[in-house]
């Protein structure tokens, strides 16, 4: 009877074990929250408090493409900073990204500001991969509504590798935002950066190469041709891009009613 007692009174050391580890996991699961949250933070902060960068954002946001590349002319070796800076700020401050484009091509050339922005957008889309999967998705919920935004999470999951590289040709889907809901729908990380990077390479291509020869621009000039061949091309994938971020399906053929109509 003792020795039963005794028993009794042991604390259970499975139960125990359990309880430590849900606790665990529940502190755990909030350290990324914080970090995402910090990490937003701190890029309001940053385009709020240093000056070039909250110039240069302004200039962005305005359309003021002239205004921009005097802004990164201006800074030397710091304007490749600004360029990843402005790159990282558009998780939080939505402009059109083909306005940094084709500044950063004008002021550094093709060879050197297509790696040096592609850099700025794929450091982004890290960051924003990351807020998206740990803690944006109440936000964007809230944003876009639950129905909205359950049809883009379940696009994103059905579409795979195919959709993930054609959202990256459309110009009209902001960069930072889809970088977010794919992040929310759990599309891995290595995936999720390999096709990023295939996908968004075009786009960018095009604008810094534009931007590289805006001083040199005639009717007669390759440029002119190639650009308006790769918008035209983009256009079309719009097109096919946007029916399904719609929530809309190709219609199927009506099933044959089992009569043989060619005879």
């Amino acid at each position: 009877m003792e020795a039963e007692q005794q028993r009794r009174d042991e604390p259970d050391v499975t139960r125990v074990e359990a309880v430590v580890e849900d606790l665990a996991e529940e502190h755990t699961s909030w350290i990324p929250i914080i970090a995402s949250v910090g990490l937003a933070l701190s890029i309001v902060a940053l385009v709020l408090l240093v000056h070039p960068l909250r110039q240069a954002v302004t200039d962005a946001l305005s359309g003021d493409t002239a205004s921009l590349r005097e802004d990164l002319r201006g800074f030397g070796f710091g304007g490749a900073l600004l360029v990843l800076a402005l790159a990282v700020s558009h998780a939080i401050i939505f402009y059109p990204a083909e306005i940094l484009d084709a500044a950063v091509g004008f002021v550094y050339g093709f060879w050197v500001g297509l790696p040096l922005v592609m850099a700025g957008w794929m450091l982004n889309g890290l960051i924003c991969h990351q807020i998206g999967r740990h803690a944006a998705r109440p936000a964007l919920v809230k944003m876009f509504g639950v129905e909205r935004f359950a049809r883009y999470e379940g696009v994103v999951e059905r579409g795979g590798v195919t959709l993930l590289l054609a959202c990256r040709m459309v110009p009209i889907v902001p960069f930072s935002l889809f970088s977010y809901v794919a992040g929310s729908a759990r599309v891995p990380l290595g995936t999720f950066m390999w096709t990023t990077a295939v996908g968004y390479l075009p786009l960018t291509a095009l604008f810094v190469y534009l931007g590289s020869k805006l001083e040199e621009l005639s009717p007669n000039d390759p440029a002119i041709w190639i650009g308006a061949a790769g918008l035209i091309f983009f256009v079309l994938v719009t097109r096919k891009v946007l029916p399904m971020l719609n929530g809309g399906v190709p219609e199927e053929p009506p099933e044959s009613d089992g009569l043989d109509q060619g005879t």
